[in-house]
């Protein structure tokens, strides 16, 4: 089947020239047909896709079909329930994202230009450094740069990985997770997190003296999710020294649901130092919420800002990147 011509056309001739590295620049392959992988990679269902695209479903079968014939390859298997991507539609939805972003990054920056504005930037971060370096950077930038607009996610670092790959960050601070290849991210260690247990003002361990572990272990507790650095330390602590570990958890990745749970009963929350001394300081929440004693440390694996690799940032985002590694260097 003959590719379909679109306004939007990379180029409008289909020649094939294997190996020469131009084919799809002469395939007449569009950005709607970038768009169009993307959305089925990011949904797995061609009706989804069509809706995100705004067109109807056999419009979207009609795209997938003209990608195909241009490519000659099969992109997506069809599935009881959606579709899934081949090899070949992975590897054009990788490279499509990329293109998505350096047109974003040119109408972005273009309106910027035509608006008069300083620029935009889109980052993540985990709780302890966005609290330690993101704040008090973007604080800086702002009064320097009052114009630039910037919009921060607080997240796992499971979840910002993936919305770094999939160009919804321009950077972030977090640690790759495991089943994430590490070479697809430019990555730089910039701080160690040290973590605290909190409790309720009142609560039985928070009488000043130092505590032991065992003595935590009858409590509830309130734990990030099972794969996070956080819990991961604390339960290390456990094992390695022989004790049980809670029988009653309340598992949330809501660092405000943490902390009603922590301040409306005796339940015991590992957090970092740094959340630790906002909640307690009079410049942050002054809350209720004592920080125990312990004769033992909690340390989480070392967090690092992160890109991907081969990206390059916008000028706004590379100011605020540069910005936060000159704090910390």
């Amino acid at each position: 089947m003959a590719a379909l011509r679109d306004p939007d056309a990379i180029s409008v001739s289909y020649e094939k020239l294997p190996g020469d590295g131009e084919t799809l620049l002469r395939s007449g392959l569009s950005l709607r047909h970038m768009r169009m992988i993307a959305a089925l990679d990011d949904h797995g269902r061609v009706s989804a896709a069509a809706q995100v695209m705004n067109i109807s479903q056999p419009a979207a079968s009609r795209m997938i079909a003209e990608m195909e014939a241009v490519l000659d390859v099969k992109l997506c298997e069809r599935l009881p329930r959606g579709i899934t991507l081949t090899p070949y539609g992975q590897a054009l939805a990788r490279r499509a994202r990329s293109i998505l972003l350096e047109m974003r990054e040119a109408d972005r920056e273009i309106s910027e230009l035509k608006a008069g504005k300083g620029g935009s930037v889109f980052l993540g971060a985990v709780t302890a450094p966005a609290i330690e370096l993101a704040v008090p950077a973007i604080r800086e930038i702002r009064r320097i740069y009052p114009r630039i607009e910037i919009t921060m996610q607080v997240e796992t670092s499971n979840v910002l990985a993936r919305e770094l790959i999939a160009s919804r960050h321009d950077f972030i601070i977090a640690r790759i997770p495991d089943d994430l290849n590490p070479r697809l991210f430019e990555s730089r260690v910039i701080g160690i997190e040290k973590a605290c247990l909190i409790v309720r003002r009142g609560h039985p361990l928070a009488s000043g003296k130092m505590v032991g572990l065992e003595e935590t272990a009858a409590h509830d507790w309130v734990f990030q999710s099972g794969g996070s650095p956080l819990r991961q330390a604390m339960e290390s602590n456990f094992l390695n020294r022989n004790i049980p570990l809670p029988d009653r958890i309340l598992n949330t990745s809501s660092l405000l649901l943490t902390l009603v749970m922590v301040a409306q009963s005796d339940a015991i929350a590992p957090v970092s130092v740094q959340v630790a001394r906002f909640i307690q300081s009079a410049d942050g929440l002054a809350g209720a919420i004592d920080v125990v004693q312990t004769e033992f440390d909690i340390e989480v694996r070392p967090y690092s800002l992160i890109t991907v690799k081969n990206r390059v940032l916008s000028p706004a985002a590379k100011m605020l990147h540069d910005f936060i590694l000159r704090e910390v260097g």
